[in-house]
């Protein structure tokens, strides 16, 4: 058996449509569910549902074999694991938006304040450009900070732009696109590597 972490939230439905596709079947709605531990009709797959950012944590130490998550959440946690698929839902870019009218981010003199849920991501993006950077940590609602004064720009998650727009803001720089990935543990694919090699073949002629 082995055991595949997925996101709550978004990722959840697309997820568990892929791998029905590959014929890892559920008997219970996950979905709909207070249950976060469940295993398939056939007995060869354990799914655990988890936060998104958490993923690559329980991919990486072992508490799964292999996971679903977006790149946007690899990049931020830097996890250690493999990633051979890109499995094609979930597009999305990482961005960086100001409020109508104020200047782009290269042409910014002094300290720039940076609204964010991705904080080495956006760091790492300001570094690469000489750009002096103060980094505020939040956790929802991240297009709100420049318009109550609380910062300066955000980097944040978009698909199509529509929230900025609606709050009068604008993408300035796109830091890189994202989407779906296939993660792996390093010494699953070694110890279970003819389950997990079927797994991958599968979901990559499903995807």
């Amino acid at each position: 058996m082995f055991v595949v972490a997925l996101a709550k939230g978004r990722f959840l439905a697309p997820s568990l449509d892929l791998l029905a596709r590959a014929g890892i079947l559920f008997e219970e709605e996950l979905r709909e569910s207070r249950r976060l531990i469940f295993q398939s009709c056939d007995g060869t797959c354990r799914v655990i549902l988890v936060k998104p950012i958490d993923v690559p944590t329980y991919v990486e130490y072992g508490a799964a074999d292999v996971g679903i998550a977006g790149r946007d959440v690899l990049l931020e946690s830097r996890a250690d694991v493999l990633q051979p698929l890109d499995l094609g839902f979930g597009q999305c870019r990482i961005v960086v938006a100001a409020r109508d009218g104020e200047s782009r981010v290269d042409t910014d003199p002094t300290i720039v304040r940076v609204a964010t849920k991705y904080p080495r991501i956006a760091l790492s993006y300001f570094n690469s450009r000489g750009t002096p950077v103060e980094l505020i940590s939040l956790s929802g609602s991240i297009e709100l900070a420049p318009l109550v004064g609380l910062a300066d720009r955000i980097v944040d998650l978009v698909e199509t732009g529509q929230t900025l727009r609606d709050n009068g803001m604008r993408v300035v720089d796109v830091i890189t696109e994202s989407s779906a990935r296939l993660l792996v543990n390093r010494a699953s694919y070694q110890t279970k590597r003819e389950d997990l090699v079927r797994l991958i073949e599968t979901l990559e002629v499903v995807r």
